[in-house]
């Protein structure tokens, strides 16, 4: 079978060389051979079929890492796994969405949401290895909370960056809602910062800082650090923000898979947080439908206990209360390697 040149394969399967190299160097897309004297890429006419599944799942915006799995799945769990990408690509959207409606209805004048509350709980745990806890969280009629503090000045960081949030447990006009929390985490940092300055440590010491604020039929989000809020809708579950870590920046890159990141050695190396420098928080506009239940939860949980366990609690379990109660009782289970904070949240009409 005669092989094609790198230059007629990408003419073949849509792709630039470019993006084939690339696919190359990270084993998603070997070539059949390479010219030992030139060393010119040539590929069989058997990988276009392949070549074009990895074009299609790039247009989708896949991240490479995760199309490299779906390559290797027969057909039926390969579209099942392109189902659970785009049901999350989905969720994502429409977070966006939410914002520009919110944006529309500001700029018009016109305002038709109806007004929901929350019925909630919270509970931290130390865990069954670590001597202090260092996770922080609150819940209130409005604001939602979590904080994992780190390093030798990290319980009293942790608790600092709620109490610079409690304010915000009170109403606020929707149009304020995304810069008054930014504020309130600026307000947290500088605090933060102003007690290293005070009280120096030899390690770097810190906080996450994860909140969600209600107005109307709308929650605000401010997001820092690895602390991770999930929505479960329709007895699905969606995560609705980034980890701000190391590995998670391999994985957007498609440098790493999912699978790869949980024995990574730098899994809990944080990129983002609250250690004394400035720091630009995630900001985002989610629409509080009746029925929606939000977990906030540090990693404490989510690194010990996996996603289709902590779906099954929130879908099953009626209250908030006991629902928190069973995911700290499965994190422990797990090993409770560290502290865990969880705040539910069950929207309901006013």
């Amino acid at each position: 079978m005669e092989l094609l040149t790198i230059g007629a394969f990408a003419r073949a399967v849509r792709l630039s060389p470019k993006a084939l190299r690339l696919y190359d160097e990270l084993g998603l897309l070997t070539p059949a051979r390479v010219d030992p004297l030139s060393g010119y890429r040539l590929y069989s006419p058997d990988q276009v079929e392949r070549a074009r599944l990895v074009a299609w799942l790039r247009r989708l915006g896949m991240p490479l890492a995760r199309i490299r799995g779906v390559c290797e799945l027969d057909p039926a769990d390969a579209a099942a796994e392109v189902r659970a990408y785009w049901a999350q690509v989905e969720a994502d959207t429409a977070a966006r969405r939410s914002l520009a409606s919110f944006l529309v209805e500001q700029l018009s004048g016109e305002d038709n949401t109806m007004t929901v509350t929350l019925k909630y709980a919270v509970r931290t745990d130390q865990g069954l290895v670590r001597e202090s806890n260092q996770d922080v969280g609150y819940a209130g009629e409005r604001l939602l909370a979590v904080a994992d503090g780190f390093g030798a000045r990290g319980e009293p960081l942790s608790a600092m960056a709620i109490d610079a949030l409690a304010g915000l447990d009170t109403a606020i006009p929707a149009g304020e809602l995304l810069n008054t929390l930014a504020d309130a985490v600026r307000q947290a940092g500088t605090a933060v910062r102003e007690y290293l300055t005070a009280n120096p440590a030899d390690e770097c010491s810190g906080t996450t800082l994860t909140a969600m604020v209600l107005s109307g039929s709308r929650l605000g989000l401010v997001h820092v650090g690895d602390a991770r809020v999930y929505l479960a809708r329709g007895g699905r579950l969606f995560r609705i923000t980034h980890d701000h870590t190391a590995v998670q920046s391999l994985i957007a890159e498609g440098r790493l898979t999912e699978e790869e990141a949980v024995s990574h050695p730098q899994r809990s190396l944080l990129v983002r947080a609250l250690h004394g420098k400035a720091v630009e928080p995630d900001l985002a506009l989610h629409d509080a439908l009746p029925g929606d239940r939000y977990l906030l939860c540090t990693d404490g949980l989510h690194t010990v206990v996996p996603e289709e366990r902590v779906r099954e609690v929130l879908v099953s379990e009626d209250e908030p209360e006991e629902a928190t109660r069973r995911l700290v009782e499965l994190a422990n289970a797990g090993g409770g390697p560290d502290n865990v904070v969880c705040v539910v949240a069950d929207v309901v009409p006013a």
